[in-house]
């Protein structure tokens, strides 16, 4: 299987901070990985560096085998950890503009999965809550076909109705050669879809794992074992 993403000896620096201290890891296609840690962890660095909104301060990151830039780009859908759409846009105008953007955009797709959420088209950014925001902004990241989903806390604003639509909506576009990271804190509510787990503590990879490895070794669910290892 195609390595997705990697990560070698992957080290970030703000000032004297390390966000992360030599992360090695790899992230196959076909998985759903949970990108698992509490607050300060790194989670977030570590995905925009995958997205190459950061640049490592040493160590390797690599996309489908690119550095992240120009090329790699055309191959991630990210995600922010808070909605970055334009006030004056309306959803069918930011469908028009991500056609636009994207070569990969399935305008059909986000159509259909705008009417299922009960967003109307016409309606402006400026106009919707904080949860609709954050459901638009998923339905374009997710109608497009890329190689690589970076989805930073999907489900963080939502209501818990909605989540299990939005957790099915993922799993139901993505292809098969894809994969999907998500970080998250929200671990029982995810946990049905995951395949794989990273724990990430202070800028380190503590574990990665299978799902069923860890139900089979542990004996115990992902956000059970979450909570025994991350405790305070």
């Amino acid at each position: 299987m195609e390595a997705c993403l990697e990560c070698r000896a992957l080290t970030k620096r703000y000032g004297a901070k390390k966000a992360l201290d030599g992360v090695n890891l790899t992230v196959v296609s076909g998985r759903v990985v949970g990108l698992l840690g509490p607050n300060g962890s790194g989670k977030t660095t570590l995905i925009k560096l995958a997205n190459g909104l950061l640049t490592p301060t040493s160590g390797e990151i690599l996309i489908c085998g690119l550095t992240p830039g120009v090329e790699s780009k055309a191959l991630v859908s990210y995600l922010p950890d808070r909605p970055c759409l334009p006030e004056w846009m309306s959803g069918e105008g930011l469908m028009d503009y991500w056609a636009d953007f994207f070569a990969d955009f399935d305008r059909n797709k986000a159509a259909d999965m705008m009417a299922r959420l009960g967003l109307r088209e016409e309606q402006r950014v400026s106009q919707m809550s904080k949860g609709m925001k954050e459901k638009v902004q998923l339905i374009l990241v997710m109608s497009r076909r890329a190689k690589l989903y970076l989805l930073d806390e999907p489900i963080g604003g939502v209501d818990p109705a909605t989540r299990d639509y939005i957790l099915d909506t993922i799993i139901r576009n993505y292809a098969e050669d894809a994969s999907v990271v998500i970080s998250t804190h929200l671990i029982a509510d995810v946990e049905n879809v995951l395949d794989d787990v990273i724990f990430l503590r202070e800028g380190q990879v503590t574990m990665q794992a299978s799902v069923d490895d860890i139900r089979e070794q542990y004996g115990k669910s992902v956000d059970a074992l979450f909570r025994e290892v991350f405790k305070c």
